[in-house]
């Protein structure tokens, strides 16, 4: 009896010799177009697929695969529905090699709609599900890295159960990624921005990390999509070790900081919260007044630039003597990059040039034990600028309260941030980052910052519940604050800071982040 093998694949790596394999265990191939070509090209017999129909491919190549000669084959219990196949002259196609058009490939910077429809893969996804559906009679293979594997078995006779259950779900998972990039490609392009009713994350593994949270944990990193704009995706590591989960989740927040700011600027992150950061006429500026915010807690931790490296700022951060896990920066020179090889273990990540260029797409997700919750991305909106106080902010205060408002929504809650202005920039004094009460975040920063306090700046995630943590700031030097507002003590807050002479500013928006 005839054994058949449907072979058609957009991704080529390996299907000649995958294809020989098969046809040397006494398989005929069936095939289609650029497969077909390929195969035949490397001396492979192949069947055409409209040969083994009878039908010929019709409305330019939509309609060639879906025909019950080729979805009998795949689909049909073979003890159950042998009876059937035989009156129809379905002959069972035992193992399936499909992988998809590759939309992501063809609509990267490219919005052109009937592009993207001729990029959607109709036949291939539905062989798939079938082959995978019937996947105790039917092998099918998704990914060019199994072929050696299933090759082997199947040339020693036995595919097992185990490996086909294993291939079947890796298919259903793929198809669901396949579906999940098309539909985010569709609603960006239709502005669909709403949270959806049903849907699936179109996640692909990039890599393993070394370990979650903890080093009990398991943990990969996996990109959204086809990565685009904000995307640590994007970025390439030169040198150190293996990344983290943490790594990852710090780097983040550090990037999310530091391009928050127009000027060259440098945030220090450790545990996910900043604790230094700065801006100045060039990065080494930046840099030195990012560490002299929390030296101590910068050991350990990791630094990020919102401008490329070069030689001289890499010997500035190796004279500061402070171990980093991590150094992030749109772009490093060939002399940074040499100097840093002195550090084999330092993380050194390279983010695309237009990495700030355009929003992350898609929301804002987070696990929850049982399902998740979707937000969308906090990226900052307009604010009220509203002055409460009697007198208002001066213009160096101004800068620094604007500096500070963007530091303190990377801030986790209750979050409060310190912040002083030189004549070239401003900086970080101090970071209370999350405590259960806002009093106590005040306390906090304002110990970080110690004599710093006095003269900065003060900038609260969320209003401020009792005069309590405003009274706090005021004693330590405080000269003005910016806050959302939209306390029912209000008004004691106001007043608070009125007897002292602080100016107070209202934005009307709060930036929790949990």
């Amino acid at each position: 009896m005839a054994r058949y093998a449907l072979v058609s694949v957009s991704d080529k790596r390996g299907v000649e010799r995958f294809a020989q394999g098969l046809v040397d265990a006494g398989f005929t191939i069936l095939s289609t177009g650029g497969t077909k070509a390929a195969l035949v090209a490397a001396g492979i017999p192949v069947t055409a697929v409209s040969t083994h129909t009878g039908a010929p491919e019709i409305m330019d190549g939509r309609v060639k695969t879906l025909h019950p000669r080729i979805h009998g084959g795949i689909l049909g219990d073979r003890a159950r529905h042998a009876d059937e196949a035989a009156k129809h002259e379905i002959p069972w196609i035992d193992v399936v090699a499909v992988n998809l058009y590759p939309f992501e490939r063809a609509t990267e910077g490219n919005d052109d709609l009937d592009v993207a429809v001729e990029n959607i893969d109709i036949g291939g996804p539905t062989m798939v599900r079938a082959a995978a559906k019937n996947h105790r009679h039917v092998v099918i293979i998704v990914d060019p890295a199994d072929y050696d594997r299933v090759g082997a078995a199947i040339a020693a006779g036995q595919v097992d159960g185990k490996l086909r259950s294993e291939l079947a779900i890796k298919a259903f998972r793929h198809t669901a990624r396949y579906d999940a990039v098309i539909s985010s490609w569709l609603a960006r392009q239709s502005g669909d921005d709403g949270l959806p009713f049903e849907g699936a994350l179109p996640l692909r593994k990039l890599q393993d990390l070394r370990y979650g949270e903890n080093p009990h944990q398991r943990a990969a990193f996996y990109s959204d999509g086809a990565p685009r704009g904000r995307s640590l995706a994007r970025a390439k590591q030169h040198q150190g070790k293996e990344l983290s989960f943490n790594n990852l989740g710090d780097a983040d927040g550090a990037i999310r900081t530091v391009f928050e700011y127009d000027g060259p600027a440098c945030t220090i992150v450790k545990h996910a919260n900043p604790c230094g950061g700065a801006t100045g006429p060039d990065v080494i500026a930046a840099y030195g007044r990012a560490l002299a915010g929390d030296p101590v807690s910068a050991y350990g931790g990791i630094a990020a630039f919102n401008r490329p490296l070069d030689g001289d700022a890499v010997r500035a951060i190796r004279a500061s003597k402070v171990f980093y896990e991590v150094l992030v920066a749109p772009g490093f020179d060939a002399e940074a990059l040499e100097l840093l090889k002195a550090r084999e273990n330092l993380r050194v990540l390279e983010l695309p040039a237009d990495w700030a260029a355009e929003k992350p797409p898609g929301f804002d997700v987070k696990r929850v034990q049982g399902g998740y919750l979707l937000q969308d991305w906090d990226l900052g909106a307009p604010i009220a600028w509203d002055v409460k106080s009697r007198r208002a902010p001066t213009e160096d205060e101004t800068r620094a309260l604007k500096f500070a408002w963007c530091a303190v929504r990377n801030v986790k809650s209750n979050a409060i941030v310190l912040a002083t202005t030189h004549v070239d920039g401003e900086s970080l004094a101090g970071v209370g980052a999350g405590q259960m009460s806002r009093v106590d975040s005040v306390r906090l920063a304002v110990a970080k910052a110690g004599e710093r306090s006095r003269g900065s700046v003060l900038a609260s995630d969320a209003f401020f519940p009792f005069a309590d943590g405003v009274e706090a700031a005021i004693a330590a030097g405080v000269t003005a604050i910016i806050q959302p507002g939209g306390s029912i003590r209000d008004a004691e807050v106001i007043a608070a800071a009125d007897q002292a002479g602080v100016a107070m500013v209202f934005t009307g928006v709060r930036h929790f982040r949990h």
